[in-house]
């Protein structure tokens, strides 16, 4: 990460982030879905693929969907209407 200079990063999951963050977090779901600092890096937390394909609900596949969404604001990534929409129940 030092040599990279990433503008962001992005922790896919439990390991991913307790290795980024240490121990500043109880459980995943209190760590993701808002920016955290990895040594001046912006930093998302959100859940790992493998957790969408066990639980494999609409609810779950939006709960990641949000964080990605706000990683590709924060990239400056344009999003479009059709995009934030995905995985939203009707």
């Amino acid at each position: 990460i030092e040599i990279v200079k990433p503008a962001l990063l992005v922790a896919l999951g439990g390991t991913a982030a307790q290795g980024l963050l240490g121990a500043k977090f109880t459980t995943l779901a209190a760590a993701r879905s808002r920016w955290h600092d990895f040594d001046g890096t912006p930093l998302m937390v959100t859940y790992h693929p493998s957790y969408l394909l066990r639980s494999g609900t609409t609810k779950s596949k939006r709960a990641v969907w949000e964080d990605l969404l706000q990683v590709m604001e924060r990239a400056g990534l344009p999003i479009s209407d059709k995009q934030r929409g995905y995985f939203l129940e009707r």
